[in-house]
C-alpha cells in the first residue's frame, strides 16, 4: 500500500474513532435533536465503511487485471508506456515553449 493511500486510511480510521467517541460521550445525553443527531452519524459511519470497502476491492481488482495484463503482453505494455510517456514529455515540452519558460 502506498503512502498516499496509508496516509487516507490513517484519516478514515481517526474520523470513524472520534466520532464513535462523540457518539459515546452523548449517550447520556437526553433529547429528541441529539438521538436523530447520533443515528444519522451512526448511518453515515456505517455506509462510509461500506462504501470504503466497495472502492478498496474496485482498486484491488483494477490492480489484478492491470498485473495480469501486463504479465500477459510485457512488450506490449512497455510500448504503452513508452508511447504515453512520450505523449506526455512532448505535451509538457510544448506547453513550456509556450509559455516562454
Amino acid at each position: 500500500m502506498n503512502k498516499h493511500t496509508q496516509a487516507h486510511n490513517n484519516e478514515m480510521d481517526t474520523l470513524a474513532e472520534d466520532a464513535r467517541a462523540l457518539m459515546a460521550a452523548t449517550a447520556d445525553v437526553a433529547g429528541e435533536k441529539v438521538a436523530e443527531a447520533r443515528t444519522r452519524l451512526a448511518a453515515a459511519l456505517e455506509s462510509t465503511k461500506e462504501f470504503m470497502g466497495r472502492v478498496r476491492d474496485k482498486a484491488v481488482e483494477g490492480a489484478q487485471a492491470a498485473d495480469e495484463a501486463v504479465r500477459d503482453n510485457p512488450y506490449q505494455a512497455i510500448g504503452i508506456a513508452f508511447g504515453v510517456g512520450a505523449l506526455v514529455g512532448y505535451l509538457a515540452m510544448r506547453r513550456r515553449s509556450r509559455h516562454g519558460d
